[in-house]
């Protein structure tokens, strides 16, 4: 039997339509896929491909935690659809990272401007990742840096090449942030002992740590360890 195309439908039903009369933030997750997945295959349209995606994973965040390979098991999503939809994802969470939170030379007030900051790339990332935010004497950002990227469980960081960042660009402090892969933001025993280890290297040569975040899927998103009153 042939599937019925979306070119058949009317005006007011078709994804794209919708789009361009309601504005994209009055349109459904289903039909804001269906766009990015363009058109359909003698299997389905883009739409049944797109509810079929959300009926069996769930939502957006649990489609954008699939890879490439994965996308391309499910029925009608090739290579080529699947790339769509993890180039469509992606330019999402670089948005939002250039638009909320930290930027170079910004003031930073708490934890709140970090996590913003790191939420979209480090909340949903299988691996750990321990980053530094550096900054200057008035607090201001200077960069944002990589220092580890760990196993599914553990991340290694070394005082060493912390420090040695910081030293590099001149900062008179910085904030540590790491994720949890797990989705758990309560810190680990070894998160509190790499924490006073940094603080106290830090201490040093002059440099002030002033927080560490913990990344996951909490309700704020993340834990503070300046806010909980750990090892501060």
């Amino acid at each position: 039997m042939r599937i019925k195309g979306i070119r058949t439908w009317p005006a007011e039903e078709r994804p794209r339509e919708r789009l361009w009369e309601l504005g994209p933030e009055k349109i459904s997750d289903g039909e804001l896929l269906a766009i990015i997945i363009g058109g359909g295959t003698s299997s389905g349209n883009a739409v049944d491909m797109a509810r079929l995606l959300l009926n069996r994973l769930g939502s957006l965040a649990e489609i954008d935690d699939r890879s490439i390979r994965e996308l391309c098991q499910f029925r009608g999503i090739g290579l080529a659809r699947a790339a769509q939809i993890k180039a469509a994802f992606e330019i999402g969470k670089r948005l939002t990272q250039q638009t909320a939170g930290v930027k170079p030379g910004q003031k930073i007030r708490g934890g709140a401007d970090v996590a913003l900051y790191f939420l979209p790339h480090l909340r949903d990332a299988k691996k750990e990742i321990f980053k530094v935010l550096l900054l200057d004497s008035q607090n201001h950002v200077i960069k944002a840096a990589t220092i580890s990227t760990g196993s599914l469980n553990a991340s290694i960081v070394h005082p060493r090449e912390v420090i040695k960042e910081a030293i590099r660009e001149s900062a008179a402090a910085m904030i540590l942030v790491h994720n949890h892969p797990s989705g758990d933001c309560e810190p680990s025993e070894d998160d509190i002992v790499i924490t006073r280890r940094l603080v106290e290297a830090a201490k040093i040569v002059g440099i002030k740590v002033l927080d560490h975040l913990i990344i996951g899927r909490s309700v704020e998103g993340y834990l503070s360890f300046r806010d909980k009153n750990i090892v501060w």
